[in-house]
């Protein structure tokens, strides 16, 4: 009776006796008033997951670990020890990548947590991990928009769009400082705050206390991590859809009257080939990024405005799951993608067998006619 008493004091009328001796474990069983205090109320009232699912989930993370840190290492050590692929361009590439790394990065707190089947690594760990996820994420979005801008720049204006080493480097530094606001004032309590969610092995920004700071900061976050970076990435591939279709049918056309088959020479048309398989490649990374993060924003979205009661902590571990994958993923979308990248690892890891041709015509749009320029790389 004295420990039902103490739960009342500490936990509220409402939990006490979910924590009578009926043998149902809960979620937060065994935890310290320390502890108890970062986790919403939301989740003290579900009973504790099954063993299997915090070892499956650690196996899927121990894989996702694992391609996630091989695949963007790989891209950070060959994008940054290559002179040819060090272009203005490419530096976003290799910004992205550092985010995906870093996404992954966080992911062994997790793995652990699973492993000891709840909130093991307690608040330090918690608070690691999220403001390693918000940066990641953030900063990653921004970086899919920015690379989005380049692209329709490149193809859109072929004369005058190329992204100067300067202005690129400015931009990875407005794309630091954008997400930095987003993860400290959390992390120090300032505005919003790091909480568990799901089976408590994982963190991210509280979306699930009712009040008008939680709301306000929830509806802010998504607008600027977002539909920000969603609307900006759909108005440039939009456009450089549109400019591909209008580029080929004018050369259908022009064709038609010369009577010819096509006016491009086998230069121009390989370098052309070039651009817009890395445009692919782009465009597939940022529909990865959409499909990974759009059930993370519904969801929090869910959590402040809708129906919390629909926020189980089995259903809140798929969005989690879900922007993990996007981090694993994108490497390999370039390594499939991207000629001179696929060439540079053919190069130095030959029993990859990646069998790309080495092609030493320009793919780049500042209408040169040298066959041994190098290959623009954007």
């Amino acid at each position: 009776m004295e420990n039902e008493t103490e739960n009342y004091n500490v936990y509220g009328a409402y939990f006490a006796p979910l924590r009578s001796s009926d043998g149902v474990k809960m979620l937060v069983d065994g935890l310290d008033s320390d502890d108890m205090a970062v986790i919403p109320e939301h989740w003290l009232s579900y009973t504790a997951p099954p063993a299997s699912a915090h070892t499956a989930l650690a196996l899927l993370y121990s894989f996702f670990t694992a391609a996630a840190l091989i695949g963007n290492g790989l891209v950070i050590f060959i994008f940054a020890t290559t002179k040819s692929l060090r272009t203005s361009s490419n530096l976003l590439i290799l910004n992205l990548a550092i985010f995906d790394f870093i996404m992954m990065a966080k992911a062994p707190i997790f793995i652990y947590n699973s492993a000891m089947r709840g909130f093991a690594t307690g608040a330090l760990g918690c608070q690691i991990f999220a403001v390693m996820g918000s940066y990641s994420g953030i900063g990653a979005s921004m970086t899919n928009a920015c690379i989005a801008y380049d692209r329709h720049s490149t193809i859109t204006r072929p004369l005058d769009g190329r992204l100067s080493r300067g202005k690129a480097l400015l931009m990875i530094a407005c794309i630091w400082i954008y997400a930095t606001p987003w993860s400290l004032m959390p992390l120090f309590n300032v505005w919003g705050r790091f909480v568990p969610e799901g089976y408590l092995t994982s963190c991210t920004f509280d979306y699930l206390s009712n009040t008008f700071d939680t709301k306000l900061f929830v509806a802010c976050i998504f607008t600027c991590s977002y539909v920000f970076p969603m609307s900006f990435i759909i108005y440039f591939y939009s456009g450089i859809v549109k400019q591909v279709f209008a580029h080929e049918a004018a050369l259908r056309e022009q064709a038609k009257k010369m009577n010819v088959e096509s006016l491009r020479s086998n230069q121009n048309a390989s370098a052309e080939s070039a651009e817009i398989r890395i445009a692919k490649a782009a465009l597939t990374v940022c529909f990865l990024f959409v499909a990974s993060w759009t059930p993370y924003g519904v969801m929090s979205l869910i959590g402040a405005f809708g129906d919390q009661q629909l926020l189980t902590p089995g259903v809140t571990m798929i969005p989690a799951v879900a922007c993990k994958t996007v981090a694993c993923i994108d490497p390999w979308v370039y390594a499939i993608s991207h000629p001179k990248y696929r060439q540079e690892l053919q190069r130095r890891m030959p029993w990859l067998q990646i069998q790309e041709p080495d092609d030493n015509v320009s793919t780049g749009t500042n209408n040169t006619t040298n066959s041994t320029a190098p290959a623009a790389t954007a």
